[in-house]
């Protein structure tokens, strides 16, 4: 996290850009916190500026997503198909997964965006799931600029206090995210048998 720090201070706003992009495009590295850490230095010190650092951070979450999606849609179906029925991914749960992004999967984007999970693997998972891409790009930018927007703005307001806001928040958005997709898997899980059919004939009416 020091190395990061640094690299902002050598070499600016390249780096926020880049340390967020390859989040999320699928590496679990500590951007939001070197985002974070960068736009309060930025709000409390001048130095830099923090409308050049909520606009790297916008940035590099659009491409890394972009990147992230389209890493999906070419390598994902072959990485699930060979490795998918070991960990119950048969044709037709890939069938409801393929339903589900489809037609709800602009919510988990744009929201997956606020944990940093989800903000790492969602657009992997939107790719090899065959999400319409005009729908995927909609809900990434909107995504990718809501998020880098709103952790400026607290870090404008609340200055060096926004550290300490910062944590709990971050708590709580991967408490509610962590509880969101559990009860989403056990509703899925629930309703598996009608879903799977519901997806099954969506699928032949998107071939024809």
């Amino acid at each position: 996290m020091h190395l990061l720090h640094h690299l902002v201070h050598l070499y600016g706003y390249p780096v926020i850009t880049v340390a967020i992009a390859l989040e999320c495009a699928g590496m679990l590295i500590p951007a939001e916190t070197l985002f974070f850490g960068t736009a309060v230095y930025a709000s409390t010190t001048g130095r830099l500026n923090i409308f050049l650092v909520v606009a790297a951070a916008c940035a590099g979450a659009i491409l890394g997503s972009l990147i992230g999606f389209w890493l999906g849609r070419l390598l994902g179906s072959r990485v699930i198909g060979r490795y998918g029925p070991r960990i119950g991914l048969n044709p037709r749960r890939l069938a409801l997964v393929r339903y589900l992004f489809c037609r709800h999967g602009g919510k988990v984007v744009f929201f997956g965006r606020f944990v940093s999970v989800l903000r790492s693997f969602t657009p992997i998972l939107a790719g090899a799931s065959l999400m319409p891409s005009r729908n995927f790009l909609l809900w990434a930018v909107a995504g990718g600029i809501a998020w880098p927007v709103g952790h400026g703005l607290l870090a404008s307001a609340f200055g060096h206090a926004a550290r300490k806001l910062s944590t709990p928040a971050t708590a709580v958005l991967g408490l509610v995210g962590a509880a969101a997709v559990i009860a989403g898997l056990y509703l899925i899980k629930r309703n598996e048998a009608r879903l799977t059919e519901t997806a099954l004939r969506w699928e032949q009416h998107e071939r024809v």
